[in-house]
């Protein structure tokens, strides 16, 4: 097989029970493509054929309805009675699994901020009425064959239940050893069920192993359902207290005491990265950092979640001593800023007019202004600062959404400034 619908076949990548994943190529768009093409003979099983096509349709529902970052795209399918597959992103990586082994754990710091990436991309599809059902390391893809590297995708949602979250569930799906007590209880699930999945994944990619060992399913669901894994710490020394507590917390059994929603696992997540205060420099600055300081500002409070990811993604960040001058009167300009850390004066003619501190943005005006515009005053750093600076040609390029966004935030923080400056002049 040659070619299927539309898409040129490259080559086999990938092959599960029921299904075949091949690298393909849409010469429409000029990208790589994945396809998962169901065996034929599946799909005509008596006992379960019904469920695969299932599956397919699950996943097929899902096009177009989950653009995030840090999830596949599932672009085209075809789902009959005979014949079945899914056209999705490609991802040049390999799965999280090969991060979970004994011999090849991540640092403390990078499985916090994959375990963050994937609380606000499940938060994302659960906002849009979707709930996942087979977190896995298996369905939690990397972009660079090097884990310690990349960014990461969820994928695989033929499992999920899209819709009504209190929607009971489809029995023969899932993987036991991740499932939560209310799953293989078969009790009604919400989002937190993908909770404890995803607490987990947390656990294995912390320690080299499951929270249970068991020789079968039903060894395994008994120690769900009852025992008590042991804390991530006794298995791995230099995991922090925090993260045994958010651990702990994510997989309890009562759906009372776990994490009743993304938010806030997602905030002890960053909250926990914050204690460690690793020493990078800032160029190595971790994504989960980034976001959690953008999505601080009062500056980006109506902006979405994958907006700021994209943010993220074209926005430098640099430090700078004391003394250093980030903008010069008379110059022009064709960047603006904004301020994460430390203090900055603005200057006109020597004399000082503004201090600026954290969340605050300056230098817009030359950037949102005609195309000759010239900065109007000196910036100066007054302590160490660490600065997220976006170039006129990053905002141009960025998505519609995004740039709406900023001209709305801009038009907000000049109107703030005009009442301050109209403020002082009626005090003098």
């Amino acid at each position: 097989m040659k070619k299927i619908g539309k898409y040129q076949l490259e080559r086999e990548i990938g092959r599960g029970a029921t299904s075949i994943v091949y690298l393909g190529s849409d010469a429409f768009t000029q990208r790589q493509v994945a396809i998962k093409v169901a065996f034929p003979g599946i799909l005509k099983d008596a006992k379960r054929g019904r469920l695969y096509t299932h599956l397919f349709l699950n996943e097929a529902a899902l096009i177009g309805k989950l653009s995030h970052p840090h999830i596949v795209q599932t672009y085209d399918a075809v789902v009959d009675d005979n014949f079945c597959y899914l056209v999705m992103e490609y991802v040049a990586g390999d799965t999280l699994e090969r991060a979970c082994a004994a011999d090849r754990l991540l640092s403390i710091e990078r499985i916090v901020e994959i375990v963050f990436k994937c609380s606000r991309a499940l938060d994302f599809a659960f906002r849009a009425g979707i709930i996942h059902r087979d977190i896995k390391p298996a369905n939690i893809l990397l972009t660079n064959a090097d884990p310690n590297q990349g960014d990461i995708k969820i994928s695989d949602f033929g499992a999920a239940i899209i819709g009504s979250p209190d929607r009971t569930l489809v029995m023969g799906i899932g993987s036991p050893a991740y499932m939560s007590p209310q799953q293989v209880k078969e009790q009604t699930l919400d989002q937190q069920t993908d909770i404890y999945s995803l607490g987990v994944v947390m656990y294995q990619l912390l320690t080299g192993q499951l929270p249970f060992q068991a020789h079968n399913c039903y060894d395994m669901i008994y120690q769900i359902i009852h025992a008590e894994p042991p804390r991530p710490s006794t298995l791995r020394k230099e995991v922090p207290a925090a993260l045994d507590a958010i651990v702990a917390r994510a997989m309890s059994k009562r759906v009372a005491t776990r994490y009743a929603n993304w938010q806030e696992f997602a905030q002890d997540l960053a909250q926990a990265f914050r204690d460690r205060k690793p020493t990078r420099a800032v160029d190595q600055i971790a994504d989960l950092e980034k976001f959690d300081t953008l999505r601080s500002f009062p500056f980006f409070a109506d902006f979405s979640d994958v907006e700021i990811w994209e943010v993220v993604r074209f926005s430098e960040w640099s430090r700078a001593q004391p003394g250093t001058a980030i903008i010069r009167d008379g110059e022009l300009g064709d960047f603006f800023c904004f301020l994460a850390e430390g203090e900055l004066k603005v200057l006109k003619n020597g004399l000082i007019l503004d201090m600026l501190t954290a969340g605050e943005c300056f230098g817009e005006m030359a950037v949102i202004g005609k195309a000759t515009s010239k900065r109007g005053a000196d910036i100066v750093a007054v302590t160490e600062v660490k600065l997220v600076r976006i170039t006129a040609r990053a905002l141009r390029k960025s998505s519609e959404s995004c740039r709406v966004n900023f001209y709305q935030s801009f038009l907000a923080v000049l109107s703030e400034r005009l009442t301050a400056a109209n403020v002082r002049l009626v005090t003098f």
